[in-house]
């Protein structure tokens, strides 16, 4: 899995790309926590676009950047994610605890 950035007004943007299983995630979780102390953002939006797959374990990353963002005083969110992970996120439940936004239109892939 790779995970990139991009910062700009206050809202850090965290792409992450690839496979988030139960071995990525606790890299994530740590790499995630890294840039919101190097960025202290007021809003956090995690990008699922380019996630092939996630599992329960990508639910603990989610949870954590919400929390982490609580602490912060700041807001979290989903952004576009990928079918397979959105079927994770609906069957989880998670929408209830953290925003989802779709910006694009998705292929019929």
């Amino acid at each position: 899995m790779e995970i990139s950035t991009g910062f700009e007004a206050g809202r850090l943007t965290v792409y992450l790309t690839g496979e988030l299983d139960h071995h990525e995630a606790r890299r994530a979780m740590l790499r995630i926590d890294e840039l919101l102390d190097e960025y202290l953002p007021r809003d956090c939006a995690l990008n699922l676009a380019g996630l092939r797959f996630m599992d329960s374990s990508g639910i603990a990353v989610i949870i954590r950047v919400s929390r982490r963002m609580q602490i912060l005083g700041g807001r979290a969110w989903i952004e576009d994610p990928a079918r397979q992970p959105q079927r994770v996120i609906d069957a989880a439940g998670i929408d209830r605890l953290i925003p989802i936004a779709i910006s694009k239109v998705r292929s019929q892939t």
